[in-house]
């Protein structure tokens, strides 16, 4: 071909041709619907999912917007078979196609079997459904959570029937019961009854009836886990007597209906009455017949009783005849007890007097050691004071004062004359000084001493 043919091509942009492929093939394919296998599946943060739709020799793109995604009756998941419907685009950023999805089908309910058993025995093997891990339903529960849709005809049911047996307080956690978000919903009510404080006594999952793939979310993996792993007893009554999910085999007790449920979860009130009180009749009955019968036996056994002076005789005369020896018996054995005794203190007294003795010598050389220091202690603080209060009463004596120069005046009589009006005319008195006394006699008239003769060997003069 001639560069002229090649030129006369038109031109084209990436993006225009991009544009144009986008063009023809969403005019071209409007709308259509795709068998396929899904795979690659991811639930993007931003809610929209992506995942390839593929079989045995080609693979397709497709993606679900967010819008959709939560209209959808059926969840999305990796191996399930399905059909979408929707329609194709391209995706210029990669140059590939992909089908934008308005609508997702199960291919077949045979292929849905096929999953929920192959489920069903994976998690069978990790022992959710063993029977030893499913627990007794409380006779009476205080509290009574639901897990169901707050605006069907469910919770009204179980309501009607509670209150028709016998009301009980009911907490209701509202959740989707279908569509994309409702299993994420049904598992996160369960654990989070679990985690209330007080946490109810009982948890009914309730649903109405629907098709199969209306009870997708009560197959869901992480809902059949809440419900085996859930610590309060758990009731699955979800859909109708028919119906059969996975929940049914991890909950504790399966119901055919939610009214069926309430049934389960209480007794009638009136039939429990009436058995308490035919109860509490049978026990006096049977309380009344065993004391008659008891009665009536105790009165045979009266008759049949010898007399208590017969019955007591030979055994009051053993007594008497035990207790005349018993008396000699403890003369003679309180006598060798005393003889016994009298000899033992003997021995222990001597032996006692002996040790005592030894102990009181060695404490008598202690004590006398400990007497003579506290003797010696005792006399040098007493010597030590008497010191002190000699020089005491040596300060405070009179005969200090004397040797300042001052005497001491008594009369005839011994009595001291401290003023001269004590002194009498003519008066023998007696003058103490430091070193001895003196004689003098009070003179008359003007009240001065005379001084006696001078005594021989006295060389001391007149003091006046």
């Amino acid at each position: 071909m001639s560069e002229t043919a090649f030129s006369n091509l038109p031109e084209f942009s990436v993006t225009e041709l991009s544009a144009a492929l986008k063009r023809t093939v969403e005019d071209q394919f409007a709308m259509v619907r795709v068998r396929g296998e899904i795979s690659g599946l991811k639930f993007h943060s931003s809610g929209h999912v992506y995942f390839d739709l593929k079989d045995d020799k080609a693979v397709l793109n497709a993606v679900i917007w967010r819008g959709v995604a939560g209209r959808l009756k059926v969840r999305p998941e990796a191996g399930m078979e399905v059909i979408c419907t929707g329609k194709l685009s391209t995706y210029p950023g990669s140059s590939r196609y992909q089908i934008i999805v308005e609508q997702v089908e199960l291919a077949g309910l045979g292929a849905l079997m096929a999953m929920l058993e192959e489920r069903k025995k994976r998690l069978a093997a990790e022992g959710l459904f063993d029977a030893a891990r499913k627990k007794r339903l409380p006779f009476l529960p205080e509290i009574i959570g639901v897990v169901t849709s707050p605006t069907g005809a469910v919770i009204r049911d179980i309501m009607h029937r509670l209150d028709a047996r016998f009301p009980r307080r009911v907490l209701l956690w509202p959740v989707a019961v279908q569509g994309e978000k409702a299993a994420a919903e049904v598992a996160a009510a369960i654990a989070g009854f679990n985690k209330l404080q007080p946490r109810p006594d009982l948890i009914i999952v309730a649903r109405g009836g629907g098709s199969v793939e209306d009870l997708m979310a009560f197959n869901d993996e992480a809902v059949v886990r809440a419900a085996a792993e859930s610590r309060i007893p758990l009731i699955s009554a979800v859909g109708h007597e028919t119906d059969t999910t996975l929940i049914d085999f991890a909950a504790d007790v399966r119901a055919p209906t939610p009214t069926a449920a309430a049934e389960l979860a209480v007794p009638v009130r009136t039939e429990l009455l009436a058995q308490t009180l035919d109860l509490e009749r049978r026990a006096l009955r049977s309380f009344s017949k065993g004391m008659e019968d008891r009665r009536r036996h105790l009165v045979q056994l009266v008759r049949v009783l010898p007399r208590a002076e017969s019955l007591f005789a030979t055994p009051r005369q053993r007594l008497d005849t035990a207790s005349e020896r018993l008396g000699q018996s403890l003369g003679r054995n309180l006598q060798i007890h005393r003889t016994a005794f009298t000899k033992a203190a003997t021995q222990l007294r001597h032996r006692m007097l002996k040790d005592r003795m030894k102990v009181c010598g060695e404490r008598v050389g202690v004590l006398a050691a400990r007497a003579a220091r506290a003797q010696d202690t005792r006399l040098k603080q007493a010597r030590r004071r008497l010191e002190g209060l000699a020089r005491e009463l040596e300060l405070i004596s009179y005969r200090s004062v004397l040797e300042r120069g001052f005497a001491l005046v008594k009369g005839e009589d011994g009595s001291v004359r401290r003023r001269a009006a004590d002194v009498k005319a003519g008066e023998a008195l007696t003058l103490t000084f430091a070193d001895g006394d003196a004689k003098a006699q009070a003179g008359e008239g003007d009240g001065r001493l005379k001084s006696p003769k001078k005594k021989r060997g006295t060389d001391q003069g007149s003091l006046f």
